[in-house]
């Protein structure tokens, strides 16, 4: 059994929150609403709110899946524990290369820390109908299964974490000892997603402004995603963390 830090769980949690995806999709229902409540801000800021409110609710469903799914394989293969551990230390260091990669050869697309490239159409189509706050949080529920694909990895990793540092038989103890790193995990996760809302509604920036400063920094967003991960990754593999 390990022990679960802090500072684990929230540079796991800022390297997943600083993705570029989940901020494209964000500005892509801000500009939905925009163009069809031009004069609007209050509508366009509770929008914001609605959709940051969908993914957070429902990357803590994700979280309790992935951390239940991962505590019955601890006990039901408990003599390979450790290298499915050591696994997700080198699944952490493969997605940290990937980030840095990014960074210094930048593809759009790059599974597991964008949005595939085939999915986007589709997320679009889906996102240029939302002209409500109702269709922004109903939206935020059904698009978070689209960015799993470009956040999954720390999630997965994080999930991990907490399936070897607590013995979980049981769902009443998934909510009374997991729940509080599951929730401050998926706090740090929106936070930029919330800035950026309340900045927005605030005046200090537009939400075309806020985008062209997502996609001059998105290989920097990158970077910084992937030496965390690294990091982490090396220090499970290395028997550190």
């Amino acid at each position: 059994m390990t022990e679960l830090t802090w500072p684990a769980v929230i540079g796991l949690a800022i390297a997943d929150s600083v993705n570029p995806c989940a901020l494209a999709v964000l500005f892509m229902i801000l500009i939905s609403i925009m163009i069809y409540n031009p004069n609007k801000k209050s509508k366009v800021f509770k929008a914001g709110l609605a959709f940051v409110s969908a993914v957070f609710i429902m990357y803590l469903i994700y979280g309790t899946i992935i951390i239940t799914i991962f505590s019955g394989l601890n006990n039901l293969l408990t003599s390979i524990s450790t290298y499915l551990y050591k696994g997700f230390g080198f699944l952490a260091i493969f997605f940290g290369l990937l980030g840095i990669k990014d960074y210094l050869i930048y593809s759009p697309g790059t599974f597991g820390t964008e949005m595939p490239l085939m999915l986007r159409p589709k997320v679009k189509r889906i996102i240029s109908k939302v002209t409500s706050v109702k269709g922004a949080f109903t939206t935020g529920i059904f698009v978070t299964l689209f960015l799993l694909p470009c956040t999954i990895g720390p999630y997965l990793i994080f999930g991990s974490l907490i399936s070897q540092a607590f013995n979980i038989s049981q769902k009443l103890e998934i909510i009374l000892d997991v729940f509080p790193f599951l929730f401050i995990y998926n706090l740090i996760f929106i936070l930029p997603m919330l800035a950026i809302t309340f900045l927005i509604y605030f005046g200090y920036t537009t939400v075309e402004n806020a985008q062209q400063w997502k996609d001059r920094h998105i290989r920097i967003m990158h970077l910084v995603a992937g030496i965390i991960l690294l990091a982490l990754g090396l220090a499970m593999v290395m028997g550190w963390l």
